[in-house]
This record gives structure tokens, sequence and C-alpha cells, in this order.
């Protein structure tokens, strides 16, 4: 395929501005047909000018008939299931439980606060909420008033918080009396749910929301890393949320609250749970859970369903697969799972049904699914499967047309999963929203950035982010690639590649994990099955990958890692007698590094006690010499080690 997949901001070309039926609008190129349901808008232009056009005078999309809109909304679908299942536990924290009755009544009654401080629909409100039972009675009352929320961690730093804040344009802040004076600064009202729930009579509650309508704003970063806001309509959350390619969650199930309420995995702990009848457990984060003892948590609150970050399962699988085994339903998605994770897994006394989810915050939590069997464990690299139910997964090259299978191709996801753009930002919207070009209904794709291929069986297997190849001497590299070859080398865990540097001076570092691992016969390995500018300039133990708080990669955290890597790398300073050479290979081989340093500390390059007894043992049997422990510990450096050993074996002579 193209170098770049989204060649069309490199293009020459002439390009129009084209409008849905519902008022989006996007570009499309001025040699070719319209897809259908799409109409051109102006004269043709460069690429850039028409997406300048789009950012300066388009209006957003709007429900053309929204009295006959026949799209799902959440309220109507919660209203359901109160219906029938009314008095079933739906939500429990370390407080207090609710009933879907009591979760329908108290939502009415912070949705009548809502309309008596005058919030409209289409109003956005952010909520800012330890987390409880409160978060959830929250958000259905900003639904049923036809507003969207703004879901703000409360563990997020001040700066990202009124970021958010005023990124999303949120009429009111619903937060507690404890938080509300360090929102001052923000410039925004705020409410507390005491505050809402003391106003008495409003007027009449409005009809419920059409399916076109936005119910939340969520925020991702890209890779430049300036938030975006995404406006996810009714139909979007329900579209995932009562999918029939996934398992069903019943009445009986008990599903784990562990997701930041910021994060998109959110979606399916609240409205997949909450349109089903099940019952939330409100649970530490996932990242309290990992550090805890996860089995004996999700153990002691009896939970049947979860959907956990993919470095969270391939934490736990390694440390406690058991920790797993009384769930029916486990999802996973965010990142690559490990072969050896799922194998882990499938081998403990878990037998649910074990899912890989991939897809971006634009498409809705998840657009395609992989049911992980021992088939699947099995395979180098895990698929991420098929199309969900209304969802539409093309391969498309670097025009915009479809790649043959097995060949990579950019992942764009169609169907009733694509949001509705992001807030404020109509020509980065009309930049990666699409016209469908295989669809005749007005609808579009997200151009998601991500590569896969299709494999022979007909799944879809990722391969990495398009962004993150870079030139290495020339060469067009894939980091994701070389993860991938590390990774089936017997002792390994889990891989990291990462790209350090700028122009000709970019070098890969590999971060491995495993268990008594030869990093120079690891190194042997790769260039034995990769070209010489694929294999790491340096490889480095680490104890786990670093993971943020939404138990994706850190990859900030990574970058300083591998940078220290390569620095310490470039700066060692080799052995200059037997001695020194001796000592820098039983280090080399003790602490699991790939080269050793004199002028390097055993205890800073990750030794300890036990260690360094071995190192004693060791030293004292293959150099013929006595030493102490106490000499061990406190003469670290390495060519002191050697000085003190030279020193002694001289005195015998």
């Amino acid at each position: 395929m193209p170098d770049d997949p989204r060649g069309w901001a490199e293009s020459t070309a002439a390009f129009t501005v084209v409008r849905s039926a519902d008022g989006h609008h996007s570009v499309w190129p001025a040699d070719r047909p319209v897809p259908g349901g799409w109409d051109r808008t102006g004269p043709a232009a460069g690429y850039t000018d028409c997406l300048a056009a789009v950012e300066a005078g388009t209006n957003g999309p709007h429900c053309p008939d929204p009295a006959a809109c026949r799209r799902p909304n959440i309220p109507h679908l919660f209203a359901d299931v109160v219906r029938r299942h009314g008095d079933r536990p739906a939500v429990s924290d370390d407080e207090r439980s609710l009933t879907y009755h009591d979760l329908d009544r108290l939502s009415d009654t912070i949705a009548a606060g809502l309309r008596a401080r005058g919030l409209n629909p289409g109003d956005r409100v952010a909520v800012h909420l330890p987390r409880g039972a409160d978060v959830f009675v929250t958000l259905l009352a900003i639904l049923k008033e036809g507003a969207a929320y703004v879901p703000v961690d409360t563990r997020y730093p001040d700066a990202r918080r009124d970021l958010m804040i005023a990124g999303s344009g949120a009429r009111l802040v619903i937060t507690t009396a404890a938080l509300r004076d360090r929102l001052a600064d923000t410039g925004v009202d705020t409410a507390t749910i005491d505050d809402l729930s003391g106003t008495g009579e409003a007027a009449p509650r409005r009809p419920r929301p059409c399916g076109c309508q936005a119910a939340c704003v969520l925020f991702t970063s890209g890779s430049s890393g300036t938030p975006k806001a995404i406006v996810l309509e009714h139909s979007n959350l329900a579209y995932f949320a009562r999918n029939p390619a996934l398992p069903a969650l019943t009445p009986d199930d008990r599903v784990a609250h562990v997701s930041s309420l910021s994060f998109d995995a959110f979606t399916f702990e609240t409205w997949s749970t909450l349109t089903s009848g099940a019952r939330i457990v409100v649970l530490p984060t996932v990242t309290d859970l990992v550090a805890g003892d996860p089995g004996h948590e999700l153990s002691r609150h009896r939970i049947t369903a979860m959907l956990a970050p993919t470095m969270a399962v391939n934490h736990i699988a390694r440390e406690d697969p058991e920790a797993f085994a009384g769930l029916r339903i486990l999802h996973t998605g965010g990142d690559v799972i490990l072969p050896a994770a799922c194998r882990e897994l499938l081998n403990s006394s878990f037998d649910g049904e074990f899912h890989n989810l991939y897809g971006p915050t634009e498409g809705t939590t998840a657009c395609t699914s992989y049911r992980i069997t021992e088939d699947g464990a099995d395979r180098a690299n895990v698929p991420i499967g098929s199309a969900l139910a209304g969802a539409r997964v093309y391969l498309l090259d670097a025009d915009r047309r479809p790649v043959a299978d097995g060949q990579p191709g950019e992942l764009c996801i169609g169907g009733a999963g694509v949001a509705r753009g992001y807030l404020g930002q109509a020509g980065l919207t009309a930049a990666r929203f699409l016209p469908d070009p295989f669809a005749t209904d007005g609808g579009r794709i997200y151009t998601t950035g991500d590569l896969a291929r299709r494999t022979a069986d007909g799944l879809l297997e990722f391969l990495g982010r398009a962004d993150d190849q870079v030139k290495i001497r020339g060469y067009r590299v894939e980091p994701r690639e070389v993860e991938r070859v590390l990774g089936r080398f017997p002792g390994v865990r889990d891989v990291a590649v990462v790209t350090v540097g700028e122009g000709d001076g970019k070098h890969l570092v590999a971060l491995v994990t495993g268990e008594d691992l030869a990093l120079p016969q690891l190194r042997t390995h790769a260039g034995r099955v990769l070209p010489d500018y694929l294999v790491p300039s340096a490889f480095a133990c680490t104890e786990q990958i670093p993971a943020n708080s939404h138990g994706k990669r850190d990859t900030a955290q990574l970058l300083a890692m591998a940078q220290a890597e390569l620095r310490r790398h470039h700066d060692t300073a080799g052995p200059r007698n037997e001695i020194e050479e001796y000592l820098a290979g039983l280090w080399a081989e003790l602490l699991g590094a790939e080269t050793v340093g004199v002028r390097e500390d055993f205890f800073a390059l990750g030794g300890n006690s036990l260690l360094a007894f071995r190192l004693r043992r060791r030293a004292a049997a293959d150099l013929n010499i006595t030493i102490t422990m106490e000499e061990v510990l406190t003469v670290s450096v390495l060519a002191d080690l050697a000085d003190l050993i030279r020193a002694r074996k001289d005195s015998r002579v």
C-alpha cells in the first residue's frame, strides 16, 4: 500500500465539499462520483481549502424529522427495562443499592431540578462526581432532559479537568460540595445532587429525545496530544449497548464498574448494563484493582461480566489467571492482547466467553469482536475478528479504495456506531469522517489511522498505527511488527518497541518483560528473523510495560524509559581487563541486561539482595576468591568491585 494511508492531505488533486441529507459535511475528490446520499455544495478546490470552507461556513448535522425518528434512544430503552425489571437491583456501591424503580424515580427528581435551572435540550452538562450510585442517577437525568453529559474523572489533574469543562461548552457542572470550590475558576455554574433534588415542581417533563440527539461528549487525544471532544448520539450508545453480536447480559448478571468515567469502556459498564436489566457493581478503578487482589474483589462481589483493558488482562492472566474464574463474560480491548495471556486464561478455571474488542471512541467503544478460543490463542497475533452487528469495516488504501485480502490497509469503520464528530472542529470532522463510498444512504466512515489486514479465514488482524510508522535508515518501519517477532521468543511475556530520536538519528529500543531472559540471545534471534534495520539498537528488561489510568500503554513513560536506556547503551564504557569482562558478563546474566558498563551500579540496574547473594557465590567459585556479602552490597560499582577482587587475588601471590 502507499506510504501514507491518509494521502489526500498531500494530494494536488481537486476536491469538493459534500453534504449529506442530515447535514454532515465532508470532502470528496472532484473527479469521482459522490457516494449515494451526498451532494456537492461548492466548486472544486484544493483539499485544505475545502476543509477551511467547512470550518468557516457550515452548520452542524440535524435530524430531518425528530418526531418521526426511529433511531433508538437511551431513556426509551431504560424505561422498557424499568417496566419489566423495576424491582431488581440496578446499581450498588459500598454505601447503598438502588433498584431500577429507585434509579428511575431519583433521576426524574434530578431531571426536574435541571429543568428548573433552565437546562435545554442540546445543552451539555459536566459530571464531576466521585464513583458511586449518584453518577448513574445523574447521567440518566441529563439524558431524560435531552441534554448531553460530559464525564470528568475526579482524579484528573486540574488543568485537564478545566480543559474538558471549557472544551465541551458545558452549561453546568454537577459535583459535590467538597469539590465545588475547586471549580470556581472555570466560570461555569455548579450544582450538587442536593441542590437539584430540592427545587420542587418544575415544568412538565419533556418528550424523550430522538436517537439523533447528542448523548455524551468524550475526550480523547490524537497523535498531537491535543484533546478532541467526540460527540456520541443516543443511537450510537444504543448500537453498542444492545449489540446482538456480543453475548447478551441478563438480569442475573453483575457487571463490574472499574473504568474511569471519562473512558469509553464506561459505555459498556453503564448502558449495556442498564438497558439489559443487569446490575452495575461499583469496584475500585482497574488500576487499583490490578495493584491489589483482583480475584478476591471479583469473587467477593460475585462479578459475572466485565470489560477489562488489555494491559490489565495481560497482567492478571500472568500473575493470577484464576482471578477471572467466576466470570461468564470477559471483554478486553484497548491494546494488543498477548497470545500467552490468552493461553494462561484458557488453561485456568475460567470457562466463560472471552472476547477481544477493537474500536476507537469515534466508533462507540467497539466495532469488531473476536471470541478467543484455544485456536486464537495459538496464533502469533490474536485477531480482532469481524464487524459487530450494525457496523461496517473496510480496509482501504490511500485513495480510499479496498486493498486485496492479506494486504495491509487503513481500518475505516461505518455504520451505527460512527460518532457525530468533533465538537467545535468542523474541519477536522470533515477530514476524518468521510462519505461511505460503498453505501447509498448518506452513511459515513471514520478513518481510524489504524492498519490491519484480512486473513485467509476472513478475520481482521490488527497491525498497528499508521502514524507509528517511522523511517529507519531510509526504510519504513512498523514497531508492532518487531514486537510480534520478539514476543514469540521463549520467556518473553510482553514487549514494547519504542522509536527514539529524530531524523537520521532515529533508533528502535525494545523494552521486554519476562522470566529468565537472556537479552543477547534475544538480539541474536531478532537478527536471524528480521532485516538488520528492524533489529532494535538497544534491549532492556523491565518489570512491566507501564500503563496509564485507562489501562492503555503509557507512551510518555515508555519513551522516557527508552531514551534513558539508549543513553546508557551509548555511554557504556566497556571492560578493560579480564576481571571487569567477567563481572560485566555475570551482571548482564543476573540482571537481564544486554550490556553492562564498568561505571554502572549493580542496584541502579535493578539488582537486589537476592541477586547480590547469587553474585557473591558465583564470583567466589569462578574466581577462587573470598568475598563477603557486605562487600558485594557496599561496593556496588562494577569497576570498584573489580579493583577489590584484583587486589585480593594479588595479595595471595
